[in-house]
């Protein structure tokens, strides 16, 4: 049979509880989360099923690429699913340890995956869903995609390798978007480079058919590329960012939260004095600790390899969940949902440094 007859055979097979669909296709493997419901967040079963696919495809001379996906229009994936989480360490069990040292594992995996990995980030990207898609080669959005670490809104700080890819983007961005966990669309995705192909939601149908007819060169990546220039783009017009880069890359690189709260609240750049004030508020109302070490292991990050970053990342969890914030946001947001979380210190001009010191005393 010729590569191209490959393409019409399919071999679904669902697994994981049906929380992960597995199926190749063409010689591609095709993963998608499959909690719709539940907005894709995973769970330590999806993160052990992802693991196990990926190994075995990754020795499997019939498997040219890989593809990640969610079920349904909403949501790629949310992130973790926090509140097994809280409900783990508020009974004493050890979930909410395993599952992130083995989603940690699956993250660090596919950034060294061997074979080309896509990501499709149509929907909701948050947080874990976020380790998964920046370690593709791949990364696609849609005018549906929104994209976010939006960990200190939880009392919580950008994991799954945001300290490795968040501070390498251009500028402050990185620092910006991990202390303030604000949500960017399509444009700014792609202006950032936290995605590189931009595909119109009405074409997906048309992606999926084009991946399943790919004749296959000795270089599957271009192979991939070459669809997507079809169908996409790298780059779309005004993303918002860019006209806020030079207020961002000040306030940013201030030296601590309080300062950067300040300076946006009274120093005036250009006309993004609303921006400014509304990016203030909205930083009053997270996590002081969590904003404050979020900064802390962003800069760090910078001059740190991978490996380190997901080390450094780990020893920070492991400290988290007795000392951090988490607890009590997900209590805000999940349990009792008055939406009015309790910080430790509750603002940050009480929050003394060597608080924060503390959590990276394990390199010392």
């Amino acid at each position: 049979m010729s590569e191209e007859g490959q393409g019409s055979t399919e071999h679904p097979t669902t697994v994981g509880e049906g929380h992960v669909l597995s199926e190749v296709r063409n010689r591609i493997g095709h993963l998608t989360l499959n909690r719709p419901a539940g907005l894709n967040a995973l769970t330590l079963d999806m993160v052990r099923t992802l693991r196990r696919c990926l190994d075995a495809w990754a020795d499997d001379p019939h498997i040219q690429a890989v593809l990640l996906s969610g079920n349904g229009e909403r949501a790629f994936c949310a992130g973790g699913d926090i509140r097994s989480l809280y409900d783990s360490y508020q009974a004493g069990d050890s979930l909410h340890t395993d599952f992130f040292v083995e989603e940690y594992a699956l993250d660090l995996a596919l950034h060294n995956y061997r074979k080309p990995v896509v990501v499709l980030m149509d929907g909701l990207t948050l947080g874990g869903g976020m380790g998964l898609a920046q370690a593709a080669d791949l990364r696609i959005v849609t005018e549906r995609s929104r994209l976010a670490m939006p960990e200190v809104g939880i009392g919580y700080f950008p994991d799954v390798g945001g300290s490795y890819f968040l501070p390498r983007l251009p500028g402050e961005l990185g620092i910006y978007l991990g202390v303030t966990g604000v949500q960017i669309e399509a444009a700014d995705a792609l202006y950032c480079g936290l995605a590189n192909w931009f595909v119109d939601s009405d074409r997906l149908a048309t992606l999926h058919e084009r991946l399943a007819r790919i004749v296959w060169t000795d270089y599957p990546l271009k192979d991939l590329q070459s669809v997507l220039a079809r169908l996409g783009v790298q780059v779309l017009p005004e993303p918002p960012l860019d006209k806020l880069r030079q207020p961002i890359d000040h306030y940013f690189a201030l030296p601590d939260i309080a300062s950067m709260i300040e300076q946006l609240h009274t120093v005036a750049i250009g006309d993004s004095q609303p921006w400014a004030r509304a990016t203030a508020q909205l930083m009053r109302g997270r996590s002081p600790l969590a904003m404050s070490v979020t900064l802390e292991m962003l800069r760090r990050g910078r001059q740190m390899s991978l490996d380190e970053c997901f080390d450094m990342e780990l020893q920070l969890d492991r400290q988290w969940f007795a000392h951090g914030d988490f607890i009590e946001g997900v209590r805000a947001l999940l349990i009792d949902k008055d939406k009015s979380p309790r910080w430790n210190p509750p603002t940050v001009q009480e929050l003394k440094p060597e608080r924060v010191d503390a959590f990276f005393a394990w390199e010392a």
